[in-house]
């Protein structure tokens, strides 16, 4: 079996920056980021979004005696019926958040020549590209991302994230641990709504791998024509997104439509990946999503994906296996889980069904 110390991530096509592309003034797009079936896509009409909104979780209330049994309930059906979440209340500071967000931008804005130090190459899917891209005629997103394995730290390429330019990777260092710590703690409540065994849960994902993706969304003259984010589901355990400005642009499936979300400021949105999915065995739902571009406007964000540790198992939790209720999935090693989620494009829930008994 590959070890996944030496390509943990995978590799992906190289592909032209999108966001120097988009200096350039163009009037229309390359024909290789025109989507053929865009306009065929569902999308809601503004009227019926409102009656449709992603659960909104405090963390204040999921900790508090008083309030933390009806806010699990909340949790519980958030994950069993949308599978994401605006969390608020979350207990990471504003001004942390402040710093990664001016911090990302600038990073972003990088020159050229700086950037290239940080490029993927032909052997490694982590740096600044594209993900996934797995043919030279494969329709390619209206996006820049900066991807890279953050936890453990032996799993850091060594050009990464230890050459970022200061203070940026402070920030991101301590960021990195904050999202950790977070998303064991809503790992830990999944586990205790659906009666996980807490050193089941616990063991799995204590020491897990954590990856990064910053999106840089460039305006686009044709945005009806393109996708910034290539529909899927996560195929991580739990998403932890930041998004840094005011633009529009995440959509999740729900019901046959494609539902617009609205971040609150400096609240975490949330979702459930194809790895709890697996572990819940189907009870929780991972969601495909997507993300829209703006004609005006560019988007960042930073998704951080928290996932199980080297060593672990994805497969059913065995608290939630008997003979009423049988194993969906099947059980696989992590290493080879990522193995074979990293020789696929990104497609739907294609790899989760992949999975399935």
């Amino acid at each position: 079996m590959e070890d996944i110390t030496k390509n943990p991530s995978g590799t992906s096509l190289l592909v032209p920056s999108v966001q120097e592309l988009s200096k350039q003034n163009l009037r229309t797009v390359p024909q290789r980021y025109i989507q053929p079936h865009h306009d065929q896509h569902m999308l809601l009409i503004s009227q019926e979004a409102h009656s449709l909104e992603i659960p909104v979780i405090d963390m204040h209330n999921l900790l508090s005696a008083e309030s933390k049994s009806l806010e699990l309930e909340k949790l519980h059906l958030a994950c069993k019926d949308w599978g994401f979440f605006q969390l608020v209340n979350h207990g990471v500071s504003i001004s942390l958040l402040e710093k990664v967000k001016l911090e990302i931008e600038e990073f972003f804005n990088l020159p050229m020549s700086e950037k290239k130090k940080f490029w993927q190459n032909s052997e490694h899917m982590e740096g600044f590209g594209q993900a996934f891209v797995v043919s030279e005629d494969q329709k390619l997103d209206w996006a820049d991302l900066y991807y890279m394995i953050t936890l453990p730290k032996h799993l850091r390429m060594p050009h990464l994230f230890p050459k970022l330019p200061h203070p940026f990777r402070h920030t991101l260092e301590v960021y990195s641990q904050e999202i950790k710590d977070l998303a064991l703690v809503i790992i830990a409540h999944m586990g205790k709504a659906l009666k996980i065994e807490e050193k089941e849960i616990k063991g799995l994902f204590e020491d897990g791998i954590q990856m990064m993706r910053m999106n840089y969304y460039p305006p686009c003259p044709q945005p009806d024509k393109v996708i910034g984010l290539t529909p899927h589901s996560d195929s991580i355990g739990l998403t932890i997104l930041l998004q840094l400005n005011h633009v529009e642009g995440l959509q999740i499936r729900k019901d046959g439509l494609w539902v617009p979300v609205n971040p609150f400021p400096n609240a975490f949105i949330v979702n459930v990946g194809d790895i709890l999915e697996i572990t819940t065995n189907g009870i929780y739902k991972s969601i495909e999503h997507r993300a829209t571009v703006n004609a005006e406007k560019e988007r960042v964000s930073i998704a951080t994906f928290y996932s199980p540790n080297e060593d672990g198992v994805v497969g059913p939790a065995s608290s939630l296996i008997s003979e009423e209720t049988p194993p969906r999935f099947r059980s696989i090693g992590v290493k080879d889980y990522f193995k074979g989620l990293f020789s696929q494009k990104l497609d739907g829930k294609s790899y989760v069904d992949v999975m399935r008994i």
